[in-house]
């Protein structure tokens, strides 16, 4: 049996300051988390500084391999550039290892042709402020059929096209992969695989948005367990974050429970 390294996203506990976050994450024998900048009223958003969320992963033994993320990416422009300058500059200096990218998922930027030059752009744009900070681009492709980035394809193919493998990698989240229906999971350039699962047996796909992501269980339709073994059996060695943003998993009472629950289902599975 391989061992699935698992990781926290703070979206898995998103009321909890970033201590108790981290301790969290320690409790269950997790040495990776990812921070945020969209959850009100705390770190990043609350004014925290990147040095004391550096201090904090360090008090806990904690890696910090991404902040989750600059929006729109690929809708580059002045204001986009100085949003990734600040989000860089942070994750420098809180010891985070990658900025996680997401792309526009409005409806806008979809036609074909566009949505590749708009990517190509914002990834040369991207490239030497990331190399210059030492911080790796996760890009991360959303399976919405309203996105402008749905296609791991189209990502990988651009990433290649400016030879820049060594400063961008994709994120493989198990809901998105299943929504967007694409075969290829390109494992020797992933760097970071979100898992979360669907369990509500009344939506169709097509339905699917971020309030149906549970931890998953037995009723997980998306089959992440298949997923995961897959891209293990591929070579995949990085981190499998949980990312969970149904609200009935924010309000468990007892998060570290309902995690090692489905650490243990999917452990037994892969």
């Amino acid at each position: 049996m391989t061992s699935i390294r698992f990781a926290l996203n703070h979206m898995t506990a998103p009321s909890l300051a970033i201590d108790d976050f981290f301790a969290l994450a320690r409790s269950l024998g997790i040495d990776a988390v990812e921070i945020r900048n969209d959850l009100s009223g705390n770190a990043i958003l609350d004014g925290t500084k990147p040095e004391l969320i550096r201090q904090a992963a360090s008090r806990h033994g904690l890696t910090i391999i991404s902040i989750n993320a600059l929006q729109r990416f690929n809708e580059w422009s002045a204001t986009r550039a100085a949003e990734a300058q600040e989000l860089i500059d942070y994750a420098g200096a809180s010891g985070a290892k990658a900025l996680v990218l997401v792309p526009k998922n409005d409806g806008t930027g979809c036609a074909d042709g566009e949505r590749q030059a708009n990517l190509r752009q914002s990834l040369a744009a991207l490239k030497p402020m990331l190399e210059e900070a030492g911080i790796l681009g996760l890009v991360e492709p959303l399976g919405f059929e309203i996105c402008s980035l749905r296609s791991k394809t189209e990502a990988a193919d651009a990433v290649s096209e400016l030879g820049a493998e060594s400063t961008f990698r994709l994120v493989h989240d198990t809901f998105h992969h299943h929504l967007a229906g694409e075969a290829p999971t390109f494992p020797q350039l992933t760097g970071l695989v979100h898992i979360s699962g669907v369990s509500d047996p009344s939506v169709s796909v097509a339905y699917m948005r971020d309030s149906h992501r549970v931890l998953v269980d037995g009723d997980d339709r998306i089959d992440n367990a298949r997923q995961i073994r897959a891209l293990l059996l591929a070579g995949y060695k990085g981190a499998f974050s949980f990312e969970p943003f149904a609200a009935e998993v924010h309000a468990v009472k007892d998060p570290a429970g309902a995690l090692r629950a489905s650490m243990d289902y999917l452990s037994a599975r892969v």
